[in-house]
């Protein structure tokens, strides 16, 4: 028998249900893990003031930060997005197209038109990776062919910042492939005509997006970290089956192999693109 009595076991700390952090309140980084505030990060234009992370934003968002307040005219809006392969799968292509209109408030996966930046009139179109992956539908192909010949038509600087991550969209077939050279001819005859084309790749900027419009500007620019390429690293490793380099894909990585000009912070995108057009456009003012 044992002289010695077991002893009880006190609990310090009453046991309770873990709680979900309130996704209106906090957001957690993607990359360090870390717990921040939605209105820190908000002032902070989206950018993770721990570790520098660059979150993915809106086509709203974006075009309210980089140009001039107010002064973005959308146009094109009357161009919609048909289902010409009749696509049905577990889910129809209408049926997607529907969903993505409700979660993010906009008729497709790009905007575009004109603004001002820094009082210089400016041709714009800005993708949005939140509609079907950003993807290229014939109506992305088309809002970018129509704003590129804009700026042919009132010779006007072109910017178009690209999130795009689904490549052509396949829901669409050819209709959505033919885009890619659609986009790439007609802004090759602006460029022909002394046009300056200033391209922005935010994370990610994929498939058939990159190997089109996306790699043609004068001048290539990139934010910090994002995913640039045209097959996700995942699956050219699994094709090859060889480890790829560290950083592969990214934005860092690239410039170092010569894929595009600069790399920049989101903080500072407005004054770079002022100052290029200023170096490039000169004093030509529309």
């Amino acid at each position: 028998m044992s002289v010695f009595k077991p002893r009880k076991r006190f609990l310090l700390f009453k046991k309770t249900k873990k709680k979900d952090v309130p996704s209106d309140i906090f957001t957690r980084c993607d990359a360090c893990y870390k717990m921040i505030l939605n209105e820190q990060l908000q002032e902070n234009l989206w950018v993770c003031p721990n570790c520098g992370h660059h979150f993915s934003i809106s086509a709203e968002e974006r075009i309210k930060m980089t140009f001039d307040e107010g002064s973005f005219q959308e146009m094109f809006t009357e161009l919609r997005t048909a289902d010409p392969l009749n696509f049905s799968g577990p889910k129809t292509y209408k049926e997607k197209l529907e969903e993505a209109r409700t979660k993010t408030g906009m008729d497709e996966a790009i905007m575009a038109g004109t603004a001002r930046l820094n009082g210089r009139r400016v041709a714009v179109a800005v993708t949005d990776s939140r509609f079907i992956m950003g993807s290229m539908g014939s109506v992305l192909g088309e809002r970018v062919a129509r704003v590129t010949e804009v700026a042919i038509e009132e010779m006007l600087p072109l910017i178009i910042i690209s999130a795009s991550g689904g490549g052509a969209r396949m829901y669409e077939g050819m209709f959505s492939l033919m885009q890619m050279a659609k986009t790439s001819a007609v802004i090759g005859r602006y460029q022909s005509m002394g046009g300056i084309f200033i391209s922005v790749l935010t994370n990610p900027t994929m498939a058939g997006v990159l190997a089109s419009f996306a790699s043609l500007g004068d001048v290539l620019i990139a934010e910090p970290g994002a995913l640039i390429g045209f097959a996700g690293p995942r699956v050219i490793k699994k094709t090859i089956n060889q480890d790829l380099p560290e950083g592969f894909q990214r934005s860092e990585f690239l410039q170092e192999h010569g894929l595009i000009d600069m790399i920049v912070e989101r903080k500072n995108l407005r004054n770079t693109l002022i100052t290029l057009l200023e170096a490039l456009w000169g004093n030509k003012r529309v």
